[in-house]
């Protein structure tokens, strides 16, 4: 028996295809915005992880290209001459392209955020400051240095900042961990709220599903109509979702620029660098949005052979 509103596998192309599931539904453009809303939020969060995660990888390559010396006054010594000498042999050790002494006005500069303007150096015992940049092929040996750097003058210390670059790492790896736990959860919930439409969507069109199901539509010939249709609804959705995200990550260096020499906007500027999403960022989002989108038919197609075994 054949019906002009549904074709079983054996027959040949109708000439009339009804949709089942009607396309403007209210609980298709309900599951078309929680769609897009999912996506957007995954984007934003899978966004803000590639930032963070190359600003890191930019710190770790600034602070890992220098080390510091400090030399701490002491009696009896005269450290404008240790400076100097601890500069010198600074600048002799293998492994080391440059080497700066920070004068006493850089220094008071660099305490302005805590102990404003105004001060004397010479009333502080702050210890003075030398900065050097090292080779990037790690061949400067940290323990020679300090026990050479020690010779000249008792008070110096070298910092290589390995305990920074551990926070930095730890601190990145925490993002990724939360960025991906973040996006399991938006999968997840969008799974139960397809399965939540699929069932509702074959709870209200169930009368037209059993006569198809009785007079012999197979149920891959159902399921696939259902599966059509939730996978227009997830593209729509994961669509307008990955291309409100891209906009955001798009006009944000724009945006960011006018909060640019204010005390939020260079504390995020220093979190995110520039905000701005190399090429490859942008087609992580695009694929984020068609993996949520293939999540949706997915989600649809398993509830649909569920319910359809109910039936049966």
């Amino acid at each position: 028996m054949t019906d002009a509103n549904y074709q079983t596998e054996d027959d040949g192309p109708a000439r009339n295809v009804s949709p089942i599931v009607p396309r403007g539904s209210m609980s298709g453009r309900a599951l078309v915005a929680v769609v897009a809303i999912m996506t957007f939020l995954a984007s934003i969060t899978t966004g803000a992880v590639l930032l963070v995660r190359a600003s890191a990888a930019q710190w770790q390559s600034d602070v890992a290209s220098e080390i510091t010396v400090q030399l701490r006054a002491t009696s009896g010594r005269d450290i404008d001459r240790d400076v100097k000498a601890v500069t010198d042999a600074v600048r002799a050790q293998p492994g080391i392209v440059d080497a700066r002494a920070f004068t006493k006005q850089e220094s008071a500069k660099l305490l302005e955020p805590w102990l404003g303007t105004g001060f004397s150096i010479d009333d502080l015992p702050v210890p003075r400051i030398i900065v050097a940049r090292v080779t990037p092929d790690g061949s400067l040996n940290i323990a020679d240095l300090q026990k050479r750097l020690v010779a000249i003058a008792p008070s110096a210390t070298v910092d290589d900042h390995r305990a920074w670059i551990e926070r930095m790492r730890s601190m990145s790896g925490a993002i990724v961990l939360a960025g991906t736990g973040v996006l399991i959860l938006v999968i997840f919930a969008t799974v139960i709220s397809v399965s939540f439409a699929t069932r509702g969507a074959m709870s209200a069109n169930r009368p037209i599903v059993e006569v198809l199901h009785f007079v012999g539509a197979q149920d891959r010939f159902i399921a696939n109509r259902f599966f059509r249709h939730f996978l227009q609804l997830g593209l729509e959705g994961g669509v307008i979702g990955g291309v409100a995200a891209i906009l955001v990550f798009g006009f944000s260096e724009s945006i960011a620029s006018w909060f640019s020499g204010t005390p939020a906007g260079d504390q995020f500027a220093a979190l995110l660098g520039t905000f701005a999403l190399p090429a490859s960022g942008y087609l992580v989002l695009a694929g984020q949005a068609m993996l949520i989108a293939a999540v949706t038919a997915w989600a649809s197609r398993r509830t649909l052979f569920a319910t359809l075994d109910e039936i049966d």
